[in-house]
């Protein structure tokens, strides 16, 4: 048989010599065929490498038990387990996965939701990229009707809704904490972003600041890509400040760990000289020393209940909620990093 042509249940039912009707029954897996006969045909399927058509099927359906998930990073460890939240609910409910990242760029963020939209996926769950500063590459689904729903990094829109936490109040203990421990010159290390996530954590920090009578000081924010490498930046910055910071929050546990390194490195003794927190609890929060304290952000938790709202709409319930957002709950992890 001629390699490049695709085996079709015909080619199954000529080479048993029984009709298309029972092969078709047999792969579906139909009681109506014997055991016997079923194992014959998937032996044979096997061995002719028969795929059976599901694309084709799936335009008769109108479905294709596909769920598309854009993120803005696969190597991180939040965002792994946000993946991995959705990917328990969605195969417990028979459905698969086509994931993409958008490298923190607005242009295959694009890419990736034409790709998404031209694979006819039923649902779709976006996490924005930093630079994202609209919406119309969404515009196709909306029109479709088909559901979109954004996580952790997310923007307020009419038709879709939106699970994360309350930022801005987890920056706001965080820095709070800084200050019940005595500090009073706080680093706050970030990202600049058209995204909530970081934009609501610096209104947390400044909040804080002012509530205790500090001053907020936009000398005093670090703007980053919070990569490890940009950790050790931060820290050649911050000693070469005029007058040590006695605190620092940092907007993810990567940046914060690497920021710690660089300091002790130079003699800086933590927290005694300057207390830190994070933000994520990934596990590099309990390997350096000492362990940091930080934010714990539920992000298993976040991709099981996007993937349950999303797929829960595509039964046929509804998808915006009263407020239009899912607010989980988050909380801080006190470790030795900050208890001066």
């Amino acid at each position: 048989m001629n390699k490049d042509k695709e085996v079709t249940i015909y080619d199954l039912a000529e080479k048993l010599n029984i009709s298309v009707a029972t092969v078709s029954r047999a792969l579906k897996d139909d009681p109506v065929v014997s055991k016997k006969t079923r194992k014959k045909i998937y032996d044979l399927a096997e061995e002719m490498g028969y795929r059976s058509n599901h694309f084709a099927r799936n335009l008769r359906n109108q479905r294709t038990d596909t769920i598309g998930v854009i993120v803005p990073r696969l190597n991180s460890y939040f965002m792994s387990t946000i993946i991995a939240g959705i990917e328990q609910v969605a195969n417990s409910q028979g459905y698969n996965l086509i994931i993409s990242q958008s490298s923190e760029s607005a242009e295959k963020e694009v890419r990736s939701a034409r790709t998404m939209f031209n694979n006819r996926v039923d649902g779709l769950l976006v996490s924005l990229a930093y630079d994202s500063d609209n919406l119309d590459h969404f515009s196709s689904f909306f029109k479709k009707d088909i559901p979109l729903l954004f996580f952790d990094r997310v923007a307020e829109h009419e038709n879709v809704t939106s699970v994360c936490i309350d930022n801005r109040r987890a920056a706001f203990e965080a820095t709070r904490h800084l200050v019940e421990r005595g500090c009073k010159r706080i680093v706050h290390i970030t990202a600049r972003s058209n995204r909530n996530v970081y934009t609501d954590r610096l209104q947390g920090y400044r909040q804080a600041l002012q509530e205790h009578g500090l001053p907020f000081d936009e000398s005093m924010v670090m703007y980053n890509n919070l990569s490890q490498e940009a950790g050790y930046t931060a820290a050649a910055e911050i000693l070469a400040m005029p007058v040590l910071p006695d605190g620092v929050f940092v907007a993810n546990d990567n940046c914060a760990a690497s920021c710690m390194i660089g300091l002790k490195k130079k003699g800086i003794a933590i927290p005694a000289d300057i207390a830190f927190v994070g933000f994520n609890n990934d596990p590099v929060s309990t390997v350096v020393e000492p362990n940091l304290t930080t934010i714990n952000y539920p992000g298993y938790e976040m991709g099981e209940v996007a993937a349950r709202h999303l797929i829960n709409h595509l039964n046929g319930a509804a998808l915006i909620t009263a407020t239009n957002t899912i607010l989980l709950r988050s909380e801080l992890i006190i470790r030795e990093s900050s208890l001066r």
